[in-house]
């Protein structure tokens, strides 16, 4: 089992930054991979970046150069720097753990994720 913990959202204006944090317990933290997925109202839940547990990172193209994903493994924490924020960025992000074997490319994918966390909502004004 894996508890997921987000939190660091809130309300900011255009272009503005804000720093998410995902705090995860309950298995070993540096054993897997952790993504953060965002839900806009009446959209899908949208993959936003990732980080494996050797640190490599993916991103999705509408936020690369703006956002950086980073974790620090003693801290069992997980973090979205996000910089330059435009309001289409407006959402409930969302982290995610993926326990399963450390391969494929399919990072993108929020199928291959095994436990969420609750959600941070992140508002961007114009």
């Amino acid at each position: 089992q894996v508890q997921l913990v987000e939190s660091g959202g809130g309300l900011v204006q255009t272009g503005g930054s804000l720093n998410l944090s995902c705090a995860a317990s309950g298995r070993t933290f540096s054993g897997y991979c952790v993504g953060w997925f965002r839900q806009a109202p009446g959209k899908e839940r949208d993959f936003v970046a990732a980080i494996r547990r050797g640190g490599s990172t993916y991103y999705a193209d509408s936020v690369k150069g703006r956002f950086t994903i980073s974790r620090d493994n003693a801290k069992n924490t997980v973090y979205l720097q996000m910089n330059s924020l435009k309001p289409e960025d407006t959402a409930v992000y969302y982290c995610a753990a993926d326990i399963g074997p450390d391969y494929g490319n399919n990072w993108s994918d929020r199928r291959r994720y095994d436990y969420w966390g609750q959600g941070t909502q992140v508002t961007v004004s114009s």
